[in-house]
């Protein structure tokens, strides 16, 4: 059995299928892929050019995925425990809606208007739209972790009582806010930060993180 990721390291979306496997303690191979220089082939894999891309080469051609919430469906199914979504139909969809929040308004607000210009930015030699930022920080953000810290309340995860793909997708995306030098102010959201700082604490989050830090500090400081 062989499975590959394609793409970078740095992104959330190939973190959270990375993190996914890491739970499950399943193997894989991470071919980078910089979605802003794909080569032309990278489109027979990934029809989008988006990135993660996935490949399992125990299932017979074509045996490619695209879009991180099928890749950890799939592998949800096939590699079973630890279970990362809930049994429970409500709570099982519960945890889907927390993914499609965190997979859209949440990466737009933080990927677009934060991550992209903080750290992509530097890493293509651009401009920083400082103003971009700030505008996310004080405008486009507050109302998002408003609605999460409500929903986080007094729970330790978000849906059915477990660590789930909720929990996952929120805290990747939450990631690449610090990444770009954002924190969850405690002060305000005190259950968001103490929520955050939990789920980053786990060694399946941990790990990589310590691992894209220096990486990301060496661009930031450009």
């Amino acid at each position: 059995m062989a499975l590959v990721i394609y793409g970078s390291t740095v992104s959330p979306f190939v973190r959270k299928v990375r993190v996914v496997l890491a739970e499950k303690g399943v193997e894989y191979t991470l071919d980078p892929v910089n979605p802003f220089g794909a080569p032309p082939e990278f489109a027979e894999i990934s029809p989008l050019k988006r990135i993660p891309a996935f490949r399992d080469t125990d299932v017979p051609e074509p045996n490619t995925l695209c879009d991180s919430s099928v890749i950890c469906d799939y592998l949800e199914h096939k590699f079973a425990s630890p279970a990362l979504y809930p049994s429970d139909p409500f709570q099982r969809a519960r945890a889907l809606w927390y993914e499609e929040y965190a997979d859209s308004v949440l990466a737009q607000a933080v990927g677009r208007g934060f991550f992209f210009e903080r750290v992509v930015k530097k890493i293509l030699r651009a401009p920083v739209d400082e103003e971009l930022c700030q505008k996310t920080l004080t405008e486009t953000l507050p109302p998002l972790f408003d609605y999460l810290e409500k929903e986080i309340g007094s729970k330790d995860y978000l849906a059915g009582g477990m660590f789930s793909i909720a929990d996952i997708t929120v805290c990747t995306m939450l990631v690449n806010f610090e990444h770009g030098g954002g924190a969850v102010d405690g002060a305000r959201w005190p259950k968001l930060a103490a929520y955050v700082k939990r789920i980053h604490a786990r060694p399946s989050f941990k790990a990589f993180i310590d691992e894209e830090r220096p990486y990301i500090d060496k661009m930031r400081a450009r």
